[in-house]
C-alpha cells in the first residue's frame, strides 16, 4: 500500500491545488449563507472525487490491471494517453497565461446559492471538470497497478481523497477558525490564485504528465 500512496502523492497534490475550487470556496465563502454552503461544496467535492475514483478502480480491478506485481500493458497505455492529455492542457495554460478571463457564470450568482446547488456545483468540478478528471484517473490508475487488495485500494484512494480535498478544507477551517478576521486572508488567496491560474495548473500539469508519459515508457 506503502507503493501506491507514493504513486499518487503528485496526483493528490496536483488536485489540491487547482485553482477554481479554490477560488470558488472562498467566494462562497463571503456570501450570506456562508458555512452552510461551504460544507456543501466541500462534501460534492469529496463525492465526486470518490464516485469517480471508486468506478475507475472498479473497472481496473475487473480488467486485472496488475499483472504479477507490474503494471499491465493498458494500464502503460493510459497512463501515455493521460500524460499527453496533460502536456495539451499544460501547453493550452501557458500559452493563455496573459490572456484575460471572463469570470464563469456560476460565479456571478453565488449570493442565490443553495446547499444542494453547492454541492453540485462541487461535484462538477471534481468528477466532471476534465482537467480533474484526468488527475483523479491518473491517481485511481496509480493505485490499482500495484496488484494490491480492494480495501488496501479503498485507504489508499481515501488518502488521495484527503489530500485533494485540502485545497477546499484549508479556507473553510479558516472561516470557522477565525470567523470575520479570515476574509482579508481568504480575499488575498483568491485574489492570488486568480492572477496566477493558469501559470499553477501549466506547470502541474507539465510535471504530473511527464511522469506519465515517464510511467507509461518504463511499462511497456
Amino acid at each position: 500500500m506503502n507503493e501506491a500512496i507514493g504513486d499518487l502523492l503528485p496526483f493528490a497534490v496536483g488536485t489540491a491545488l487547482s485553482p477554481f475550487p479554490i477560488i470558488a470556496i472562498v467566494l462562497i465563502l463571503a456570501t450570506p449563507r456562508a458555512h452552510v454552503n461551504g460544507l456543501a461544496f466541500m462534501l460534492g467535492w469529496i463525492c465526486g472525487l470518490t464516485a469517480l475514483g471508486g468506478l475507475v478502480l472498479l473497472v481496473a480491478g475487473g480488467a486485472d490491471a496488475s499483472d504479477e506485481g507490474e503494471p499491465a500493458t493498458w494500464v502503460s497505455v493510459v497512463k501515455l494517453v493521460l500524460g499527453a492529455l496533460l502536456l495539451v492542457f499544460a501547453a493550452r495554460q501557458w500559452r493563455g497565461r496573459d490572456e484575460e478571463k471572463a469570470t464563469p457564470k456560476w460565479m456571478q450568482s453565488l449570493d442565490q446559492l443553495t446547499p444542494v446547488k453547492a454541492a453540485g456545483i462541487a461535484v462538477l468540478l471534481s468528477g466532471v471538470n476534465p482537467k480533474n478528471l484526468v488527475l483523479t484517473v491518473g491517481a485511481a490508475a496509480a493505485i490499482a497497478q500495484t496488484g494490491i487488495p480492494a480495501g488496501e485500494q479503498a485507504i489508499a484512494f481515501a488518502v488521495f481523497v484527503v489530500i485533494g480535498t485540502l485545497g477546499v478544507l484549508v479556507p473553510l477551517a479558516l472561516s470557522f477558525g477565525l470567523g470575520e478576521r479570515s476574509k482579508p486572508l481568504l480575499d488575498h488567496l483568491r485574489s492570488w490564485m486568480s492572477d496566477n491560474n493558469t501559470v499553477i495548473m501549466a506547470v502541474l500539469f507539465l510535471i504530473i504528465g511527464a511522469k506519465l508519459l515517464g510511467d507509461g515508457i518504463s511499462g511497456l
